[in-house]
């Protein structure tokens, strides 16, 4: 769910682990798959609670919620059931089209993978296309400010809009239109969201990112990192990707990560500053 998220996260049972594996007499190999099991539910925790903030409104469905907003009718990004919890695979479809009806499209995200797994056949059967993607958390100290600056949103309006007339260019100015504004939403999802941009020659925004802060459970999120296709290759989007870094380690989010597309180059540009994959995410989606 690149550019669909996620604060308040839920507390992960960090030290449960540890007590357990102190009493059992666990093997160390035993403790790390037990740190990261509990890692990977503090960063679902974080995703659920932003999009339970991000949206308008919610719906329960079982194992999880539809995440809601009339304003951006056209967005999957605010208009899909998310699941994160233990759910019934074949029920699944007809959960997502009673709790997405009325809307044309239908997206269905699962956190956990075993689960995500389970459903690929029900929702495939149901016309529904899987994209996999990568929860990625940023290892070793965070670099020093790569130079970008936060921003305000009227001025990504532009170059966003641009954006994804190449990345959709036989989409309406409509979806476009809405692709852009629900930028606005994201600032409900946690209580410190900024826009972060580095900067052309002109002063114009080059490449940008979302950074989503929740110091109180030490967590960050970069989201939706894009350069403007005049501009790849120019090292922008390492300074943004650098200074959301450095932001967040000096608010207090020592776990900083992201969520790429499992099989696309940037993956590879992660991995070399410094991510690593903890987790995936099962996007559903038909139109």
């Amino acid at each position: 769910m690149p550019a669909t998220p996620p604060s308040g996260a839920e507390a992960a049972g960090a030290a449960e682990a540890f007590g357990a594996s102190g009493a059992s007499g666990a093997s160390d190999a035993s403790t790390v798959a037990v740190d990261a099991d509990a890692e990977l539910r503090r960063l679902h925790g974080f995703i659920a609670a932003f999009t339970r903030r991000q949206a308008a409104r919610t719906v329960p469905v079982p194992g999880g919620f539809a995440a809601l907003d009339d304003a951006y009718a056209l967005s999957h990004g605010n208009n899909h059931v998310l699941i994160d919890g233990p759910t019934d695979p074949e029920a699944l479809p007809a959960v997502a089209d009673e709790a997405l009806a009325g809307l044309p499209h239908r997206a269905v995200y699962v956190l956990d993978a075993a689960t995500g797994d389970a459903c690929a056949e029900p929702m495939a059967r149901a016309g529904y296309a899987l994209t996999r993607t990568v929860l990625m958390r940023h290892t070793g100290p965070a670099p020093a400010p790569g130079g970008a600056r936060e921003v305000g949103l009227p001025a990504l309006r532009g170059p966003v809009a641009a954006s994804w007339r190449r990345f959709l260019p036989d989409a309406p100015d409509e979806v476009v239109r809405v692709l852009v504004e629900r930028r606005a939403a994201r600032l409900r999802g946690t209580d410190d969201v900024r826009f972060l941009a580095s900067l052309d020659e002109t002063g114009e925004p080059a490449s940008w990112a979302d950074l989503y802060l929740d110091p109180a459970a030490g967590l960050a999120q970069i989201e939706d990192l894009v350069t403007a296709a005049d501009h790849l290759g120019r090292g922008h989007a390492g300074a943004v990707l650098d200074t959301a870094l450095h932001l967040a380690e000096r608010a207090g989010c020592p776990d900083r990560f992201l969520i790429a597309l499992a099989d696309d180059w940037p993956r590879r540009w992660y991995e070399r500053r410094g991510f690593v994959v903890v987790g995936g995410v099962h996007c559903f989606e038909r139109t």
